[in-house]
């Protein structure tokens, strides 16, 4: 009678880098499965108590682990001699992390005022349809569009975004910021003068400067998602 041996699978697989090691994880196994591969692995390549520590980063794929399952792979690889757990990544977001990014990303429309003394804040980026008065406030997360005039205070890349943008139909504001740096208007009134065209704010050279709204497409290429799609 013949036997035909069967090769078990490899379910772990170890690369080394200059950083430390990756540990490309099968995604299709029980997590127990991973779990006693890499204690095996690990075991059989421990490393001697003179070794450096090395990071470990981990690839699961798709797979979704659970915060217990990444604290209970974080123990089996701390347990090893000269090992750290760096990352864990996994091509699998949660549905509340789905949304974050969602909010984060999108654009906010809003046809209102804002008078003084208002202030009107997204998470993503805002496209106003309408005035900002002195006094008014807008501020976002990404980019901000003023479809009219913006002679208040506007606060854009508030989640740390030096791309982001500040455009208006009218840009007299009496304060611009991007991200974490701050123009206010004796700052803005040599750009401003004589200019009646739609303008844009940016960061350059750490600084903000207003230029003309065409030379979006030459200095923020990404803003045309629609564009990158065809």
């Amino acid at each position: 009678m013949n036997v035909v041996s069967k090769q078990k699978q490899q379910y772990v697989t170890i690369k080394g880098t200059k950083e430390g090691l990756t540990l490309h994880l099968d995604d299709t196994c029980s997590f127990q499965e991973l779990v006693e591969e890499i204690e095996r692995k690990l075991t059989s390549n421990s490393n001697q108590d003179d070794s450096p520590l090395l990071g470990v980063r981990l690839k699961v794929g798709n797979r979704y682990v659970t915060n217990k399952q990444k604290e209970k792979l974080r123990d089996i690889i701390r347990s090893k001699k000269n090992l750290i757990v760096e990352s864990i990544e996994s091509n699998v977001v949660t549905k509340e992390e789905a949304l974050a990014w969602k909010r984060e990303s999108e654009i906010v429309t809003v046809a209102k005022m804002i008078r003084s003394g208002q202030v009107l804040e997204v998470e993503g980026d805002l496209l106003l349809v309408g005035d900002v008065n002195p006094g008014g406030t807008v501020k976002a997360g990404g980019n901000i569009f003023v479809m009219g005039s913006l002679r208040g205070s506007a606060y854009a890349g508030q989640a740390e975004k030096d791309d982001a943008i500040i455009a208006a139909s009218i840009m007299k504001p009496t304060l611009l910021s991007i991200s974490d740096t701050i123009n206010r208007a004796p700052d803005l009134s040599e750009q401003l003068e004589g200019s009646n065209e739609m303008e844009c704010a940016y960061i350059l050279d750490k600084n903000i400067v207003i230029d003309r709204l065409q030379m979006l497409s030459h200095l923020r290429p990404m803003l045309t998602r629609l564009e990158r799609r065809m």
